[in-house]
């Protein structure tokens, strides 16, 4: 019942290389699609818990060999202000989980550099718009989890 919030367990919904169609499909999407798949505008492509986490963990990544990550202080301006407004479609998601929210943290901590240029350099205010949508979200999922609860107690699965 709780592992909808508290996000997927290991092993769940994967092939015998070890990673799940989800996965392989968003690891080949661009921003613009990733953001279409969030906002279930990709037929036969629903969105779910597992690809919230998925898009966040691209977002997160960091390439091994060049120890670059998904967005740089030298990128245009365009593809950072998706980046952020693609965090900004997730963490007001129905579906978000435990797990997302600090895949969210994460990319915040990861990315404060950026934010606070990109916030400057723009006149933006990206970096409260991440608090409150975290908020925001944290209260989301403490409703699930009541919601959930109040359902346990009255028997209704």
């Amino acid at each position: 019942m709780f592992g909808k919030i508290l996000g997927r367990t290991k092993g769940e919904d994967a092939d015998s290389s070890g990673q799940s169609e989800i996965a392989k499909k968003i690891s080949q999407m661009n921003l613009t699609e990733m953001r279409a798949y969030l906002k279930n505008n990709m037929k036969g492509f629903d969105s779910c818990e597992d690809g919230l986490e998925e898009v966040m963990l691209k977002l997160n990544k960091r390439d091994s060999k060049t120890s670059k990550r998904f967005i740089e202080l030298d990128d245009m301006d365009v593809k950072i202000r998706k980046a952020f407004e693609l965090v900004l479609v997730i963490a007001a998601h129905k579906k978000i989980t435990i797990s997302v929210l600090e895949q969210i943290q994460l990319f915040i901590d990861l990315y404060e550099d950026i934010i606070t240029k990109f916030d400057t350099d723009n006149k933006q205010i990206y970096a409260s718009r991440f608090k409150d949508a975290q908020e925001k979200s944290l209260k989301n999922i403490n409703g699930m989890s009541e919601l959930n609860n109040k359902m346990k107690i009255l028997g209704k699965n």
